[in-house]
């Protein structure tokens, strides 16, 4: 009686266990398509990713370099102060960009150009992703709101 009582118990957490490992292959697989790593554009420029790679990019617009297009087509260049990175973006951009301002674009870089599925500018004066941050302070562009 006492041997069956054991292997039952072996065959639940075998069981458990298979079931377990399946449950995280499936969501590992799962969020796969939604995991972006953020780039600074130094990084970019450094080791450019393959076209097939879906990231996250962010700097500052430079000044000077935002054309809109004959059609739907808007370009402008992202920087952190090291490295400038040609940006082409299809569809409306947020009430809040513009040169010099903040900000985050989705997309994938092909042939040294980043063509951006999303972009997103900075919500209020003070926001900027801390990514964003470390990467200018690096280059020594950034200033602390506050002075620091």
């Amino acid at each position: 009686m006492k041997s069956l009582k054991k292997k039952r118990r072996v065959q639940v957490i075998a069981i458990a266990a298979v079931a377990l490992i399946a449950a995280t292959a499936m969501i590992g697989y799962a969020l796969q398509d939604g995991i972006n790593f953020f780039r600074s554009p130094s990084q970019v420029i450094a080791e450019p990713p393959p076209p097939t790679e879906v990231f996250r990019i962010g700097g500052l617009v430079e000044e000077g370099s935002l054309v809109r297009g004959e059609g739907e087509v808007i370009r402008f260049a992202v920087t952190d102060g090291g490295a400038v990175v040609p940006v082409a973006y299809t569809g409306i951009l947020p009430d809040l960009f513009g040169e010099n301002q903040g900000m985050i674009g989705t997309g994938t870089y092909e042939n040294g150009v980043f063509r951006a599925t999303e972009i997103l500018a900075k919500h209020d004066e003070d926001y900027m992703p801390k990514e964003v941050v470390d990467a200018l302070k690096e280059q020594g562009v950034y200033v602390e709101p506050d002075g620091s």
